[in-house]
């Protein structure tokens, strides 16, 4: 067709970079061709998987069509570039940066594919644990996902656009001391926050103690600093370099709380009664809501009276809920030993 036109005289003998203007127009027509046909296909696969939101599905189901979502038109006008050159005699250069081109975007791509990717296999893993601490392991380790792959796109396309990635990254390994130097405190905190969203000490709401006397609960985990309400109602904001390195009591992982109570019981107490003792007691922590009973019994004779240790425990980690619950039994206690009349011992100053 192409001496066809030649020969009729419609298309005159003119060129550019060397090339026929025909060339140059069945490469035109042929990228364009192929980018409305990808163009075409893509929104109709988008079409088609808002068909299933709300559906549930297979989880490589639901992966695949995620990302045929996240897929741009980077793809397209790759594949388009890569059908249109293949009608052009290109010099030797324009060659090369049409190459380089195509595989930057498709480099883009992937990397946009493969964040996609991580953060739903994120997502299912932290969801299946069930922990409150989800959206902000998701985040932090999304965070350093990121920074690792469009590191590698990066580098891809400076390599493809002829710049000498080893010698850049050679060159960066030693200005990179220096910089490691400076913000060493910085990536003390990104790495310690990986270390708590991977470790997983504790979650979002959990009341804490640490060993440098700060108590409260916790509010956020950032990437940088973790964030305590403190029972009098402030914030405080703690390094997570520094969060990583100290000793820490959770209290919201308590499955339950055990209380133990020493009774000092006067010497003067009749031995019946003194016998009922352990009986009264343990009657008084099964009466009350939410305690359980574990043991009741005359320990040892002290300096002031009979010493009766009781021990019981209230399950869960409510601490009003536990603090109710021993006044209950406490209460309960000293009711019985009254109707009793059984004392207390004094303690006698010494």
């Amino acid at each position: 067709m192409q001496h066809l036109l030649r020969i009729m005289g419609l298309i005159p003998e003119m060129t550019y970079l060397g090339i026929p203007l025909i060339d140059w127009a069945a490469a035109l027509c042929f990228g364009f061709g192929t980018f409305a046909i990808l163009l075409l296909i893509r929104r109709l696969i988008v079409h088609r998987t808002r068909h299933f939101a709300g559906v549930h599905l297979p989880h490589r189901i639901r992966f695949a069509l995620t990302l045929a979502r996240s897929t741009r038109l980077l793809p397209a006008l790759a594949a388009s570039l890569a059908v249109g050159s293949k009608y052009l005699d290109l010099p030797r250069p324009a060659e090369h940066l049409t190459s380089a081109i195509i595989v930057i975007l498709v480099a883009i791509q992937v990397g946009i594919w493969a964040t996609v990717a991580v953060r739903l296999s994120l997502e299912d893993s932290t969801t299946s644990f069930g922990t409150r601490s989800t959206r902000t392991t998701v985040t932090i380790l999304q965070f350093v996902a990121n920074i690792l792959i469009w590191s590698l796109v990066l580098l891809l396309a400076l390599d493809n656009l002829g710049i000498q990635v080893k010698a850049l990254l050679a060159g960066l390994g030693i200005g990179g001391i220096a910089v490691a130097l400076a913000v060493q405190n910085l990536l003390g905190d990104l790495l310690a926050s990986v270390s708590i969203a991977l470790d997983k000490p504790f979650d979002l709401g959990d009341s804490l103690t640490l060993d440098t006397g700060y108590t409260g609960t916790v509010e956020a985990i950032g990437v940088k600093s973790t964030r305590l309400r403190s029972i009098s109602g402030e914030q405080i904001i703690i390094a997570n370099a520094e969060l990583v390195k100290v000793r820490i009591r959770n209290h919201g992982r308590i499955e339950h709380r055990r209380a133990v109570h020493r009774f000092s019981l006067h010497y003067s107490t009749p031995p019946d009664r003194l016998a009922q003792a352990p009986v009264w007691v343990q009657m008084a922590v099964e009466q009350t809501e939410g305690a359980d009973f574990e043991r009741a019994h005359i320990v040892a004779a002290g300096a002031n009276g009979f010493e009766l240790e009781l021990t019981f425990v209230v399950a869960g980690s409510d601490y009003p809920k536990y603090l109710a619950a021993q006044q209950a039994v406490l209460i309960a206690i000293a009711t019985a030993f009254t109707d009793a009349g059984i004392l207390f011992a004094s303690v006698v100053p010494r």
